[in-house]
């Protein structure tokens, strides 16, 4: 059965990266191995860019490309308006820093929806260099999944989350009073918490150029712990004492066991 995806990219002053964002999604071929063609949307929200990301937005726009542009509170905020705006059976958040690994990401992701009790799947993420995207700096291999690896400091790369729309309905979007980690909250809240079903994708969707504001200094690892700790306890979750720890330790073998 064909399916729609909507593709929600989140902008601000982004002109110096954008371009990939908006290239890899236009490049994408839109039939899995079925043979059944799919169709594609991507909404870009703006939270009011004074550079040239408008312009690259206008001059590279394509069918089914919605675009607003208006103050927002932040990325997840612009997130939030994109989900409400989806109309798509399946969404994806593609930063405007990242890009799609290659042209059948969503081949592979369509492949996976075919299954109708399958309610989101994931994937491996590679953290590229920022001026060349072709090297690599850390390899996110999430492998499969398994409830209780959240206790581990364990969780899928969000950039390579597809989630059905009606899993947004029924169980909410980003919760913005949980700043960098609202992407975990979420996952959690999904996951673990409403028990949706999951997929894994072996092989890299998503390529992030290094930058994430979360870990740029111990002040903000700080920050972002505290707010993983509250991700767990608005959902009424309790995490081992060891799990928070763990969770930004894991990131030391994405560096030692990248790939090229």
């Amino acid at each position: 059965m064909p399916l729609t995806f909507s593709i929600i990219t989140a902008t601000l002053n982004s002109a110096d990266t954008l371009l990939n964002c908006l290239e890899s999604v236009q490049e994408q071929s839109l039939s899995c191995q079925h043979m059944i063609s799919h169709m594609i949307s991507h909404m870009i929200i703006d939270g009011g860019s004074t550079d040239d990301t408008l312009r690259i937005i206008e001059a590279y726009q394509f069918e089914n490309c919605h675009v607003i542009s208006e103050p927002d509170n932040g990325m997840y905020d612009a997130m939030n308006k994109g989900i409400r705006m989806a109309s798509g059976d399946i969404l994806g958040i593609l930063n405007a820093d990242d890009f799609y690994a290659d042209r059948d990401v969503l081949s592979k992701v369509a492949d996976i929806f075919q299954d109708d009790s399958i309610d989101s799947c994931y994937g491996d993420l590679q953290y590229v260099d920022r001026y060349n995207v072709h090297q690599v700096v850390r390899h996110w291999r999430a492998g499969r999944f398994e409830r209780k690896r959240f206790l581990w400091g364990w969780m899928p790369p969000h950039p390579t989350f597809f989630v059905r729309r009606s899993v947004y309905e029924k169980f909410g979007n980003f919760n913005l009073n949980l700043g960098s980690a609202a992407d975990y909250e979420l996952m959690l809240r999904f996951l673990v918490k409403h028990k949706i079903s999951t997929a894994y994708i072996p092989g890299v969707l998503v390529k992030m150029r290094i930058g994430g504001k979360s870990n740029a200094s111990l002040k903000n690892r700080l920050i972002a712990n505290r707010f993983d700790r509250m991700a767990w306890k608005v959902n009424g979750l309790r995490p081992y004492p060891w799990t928070l720890t763990l969770k930004p330790l894991r990131k030391i073998g994405q560096y030692i066991f990248k790939s090229k």
